[in-house]
């Protein structure tokens, strides 16, 4: 399984420039740890031509929060859920960004 994590650098509010560029550093970061260090054990699972993208963002509370924007079993999506949820990530709960799940 190919896991997938982007940051998403817009938000709904518009910080200063000088903490947005800390924050983009900061979500840049935070992606990158969250694909090759905690999710990696999702590269076993699956099958290899299987995906799981993950989008992470700030809130406006400046408090990261993340995504599963494509269709992947339950358990997978749990997998994440647990993860996040340890790293003190909340789950991103709007309809605003492009969601690509199938019909449920």
């Amino acid at each position: 399984m190919t896991v997938t994590v982007l940051p998403i650098f817009e938000t709904d509010f518009r910080p200063d420039a000088s903490l947005g560029k800390i924050m983009n550093e900061r979500l840049r970061i935070a992606a990158a740890d969250l694909q090759d260090i905690h999710l990696q054990h999702l590269n076993a699972m699956g099958q290899r031509s299987d995906d799981v993208v993950v989008y992470v963002s700030y809130n406006p509370k400046y408090k990261i929060r993340w995504r599963v924007v494509n269709d992947v079993p339950q358990e997978v999506e749990g997998f994440v859920t647990q993860i996040c949820g340890n790293l003190g990530y909340i789950q991103w709960k709007t309809a605003v960004i492009n969601v690509f799940k199938g019909v449920e």
